[in-house]
C-alpha cells in the first residue's frame, strides 16, 4: 500500500505545479469578472487543456509508449523516470525496442502528470462552483461534481491500462471516457452563458443523432487503434490486393473481452479478425461523413457558421484518415485523426447544448 501511496502523492503533487500555470493566468485574466463568468473562464480553459491531454494521450499510445512505466501511479514505484532509471536501463538493455525506454517512460509520465493537472483543475471548478450563491447566473452545482467523479474514474482508466497491459477493451473506454469528460466540460461551459439558435426541434433531433453516430465510430476508431489494425487495409478504396471485401472474421475481431494480440480462447488474433475491425471502421466512416454533410446543409441556413465548421472537421476527418492508410499510418495523420475526433465531439455537444425549438 505504501509503494502505491508514496509515488501517488508525488504525482499528484508534480500534477499540482503543472495545474499553477494556468490557474494563475486564469485568475489574472479573469479577477475583474463576476463569479459565473470567472468560473466559465476556468471551464473554457480547463476544456482547451483536456483537449490537449486527449492528444497527447494518443501521441502515448501511438508512441507505444504506454508500458513505458510498466506499473501505476509512478515510474518503477519513483514519482518519475529519473528515479528509475536504473530499472529502465535493464529493460531497454533486455530488450531495446520493447515497451520501456527512457524516452517512451518521460512520455507516459508526462501524460500521468498532464492528467493530474487537468483533475486538479477540475476540482477547483467543483470546488468553486459550491460556493457560488444560486441564482448567480450559473448553472447547478451538480454538474462540475458530476465532472469530477467523471475525471477520477477516467483516471481510475488509466491505471488499469497500465497495469492490464493494454488490455484493448480497457484502452478504449479509457479513450470514450476521455471524450466523454471533454463533451461534459462543453455541456457545461454553455450552461453558463447560453446562446441559443432558434431551429426546427428536429434539427436537435438530427445532431443527436449524428452525435450518437460520431460516438459509435470513434469507439469503433478506439478498436481499430488499440488492436493495430489501421494496416489491415493498406489501399483505398479497395482492402488488401485489389479486394473490395477481403476475407474478414467478425466474430475474433469483435471478441470484447481479451488479451491484445490474443483469441479470447487462446492462439493469436488472426489477420482476417483485423481486416474486420478496419472494415468495419471503414463502413462507419462513409455512414457518419454522410450524416455529417446531411446535417451540415440543414444547417445551412438556420447557423451558416456552424454549416462551415461540420465541412471543415469532416473534410480534416476524412484526408487524415485516409492519409493513415495511404501513408502508412504516420503519426502526424494519426494525431490529425485523433484530434479530429474530439473537436467533432465537442462540436456537436456544443451545438445541440444551443440548438432551442423555434417558436411557433
Amino acid at each position: 500500500m505504501i509503494d502505491t501511496l508514496v509515488p501517488l502523492g508525488q504525482v499528484a503533487a508534480i500534477g499540482g505545479v503543472v495545474a499553477v500555470g494556468p490557474l494563475l493566468w486564469w485568475h489574472r485574466r479573469s479577477r475583474a469578472s463576476t463569479p459565473a463568468g470567472r468560473l466559465r473562464a476556468l471551464t473554457l480553459l480547463t476544456l482547451f487543456l483536456t483537449f490537449d491531454l486527449i492528444v497527447f494521450g494518443a501521441f502515448t499510445r501511438l508512441t507505444d509508449s504506454g508500458l513505458g512505466c510498466p506499473d501505476w501511479p509512478g515510474c518503477y514505484a519513483s514519482a518519475s523516470p529519473l528515479g528509475a532509471r536504473d530499472h529502465i536501463e535493464a529493460a531497454q538493455t533486455a530488450m531495446p525496442t520493447g515497451p520501456v525506454t527512457h524516452g517512451k517512460a518521460w512520455v507516459e509520465m508526462i501524460h500521468r502528470y498532464l492528467a493530474s493537472g487537468v483533475g486538479l483543475l477540475i476540482l477547483v471548478m467543483m470546488a468553486l462552483s459550491w460556493r457560488l450563491p444560486r441564482g448567480a447566473g450559473a448553472p447547478s452545482p451538480w454538474l462540475p461534481t458530476l465532472t469530477f467523479v467523471w475525471v477520477c474514474v477516467q483516471g481510475a482508466f488509466g491505471a488499469l491500462t497500465v497495469t492490464m497491459k493494454l488490455f484493448p477493451a480497457i484502452v478504449t473506454l479509457h479513450l470514450l471516457f476521455g471524450l466523454g469528460l471533454l463533451m461534459l466540460l462543453a455541456w457545461q461551459h454553455e450552461a453558463y452563458e447560453p446562446r441559443p439558435i432558434a431551429a426546427p426541434g428536429r434539427l436537435r433531433l438530427a445532431v443527436l443523432a449524428v452525435l450518437a453516430l460520431a460516438l459509435l465510430q470513434v469507439a469503433l476508431g478506439g478498436w481499430v487503434s488499440t488492436n493495430y489494425a489501421v494496416l489491415a487495409c493498406d489501399e483505398f478504396p479497395t482492402c488488401h490486393g485489389g479486394q473490395w471485401w477481403p476475407h474478414m472474421d467478425f466474430a475474433q475481431g469483435f471478441q470484447l473481452w481479451r488479451e491484445l494480440g490474443q483469441r479470447a480462447g487462446g492462439g493469436w488474433l488472426g489477420f482476417e479478425a483485423l481486416a474486420a475491425i478496419h472494415m468495419a471502421h471503414r463502413i462507419g466512416a462513409a455512414v457518419v461523413l454522410s450524416a455529417m454533410l446531411a446535417l451540415a446543409w440543414a444547417l445551412h441556413r438556420p447557423a451558416p457558421g456552424w454549416y462551415k465548421a461540420l465541412l471543415g472537421v469532416a473534410l480534416w476527418q476524412l484526408v487524415s484518415g485516409l492519409s493513415n492508410v495511404v501513408l502508412d499510418w504516420p503519426i502526424v495523420a494519426a494525431l490529425g485523426h485523433s484530434a479530429g475526433a474530439a473537436v467533432l465531439m465537442g462540436l456537436l455537444t456544443t451545438l445541440f447544448a444551443r440548438l432551442k425549438a423555434q417558436q411557433s
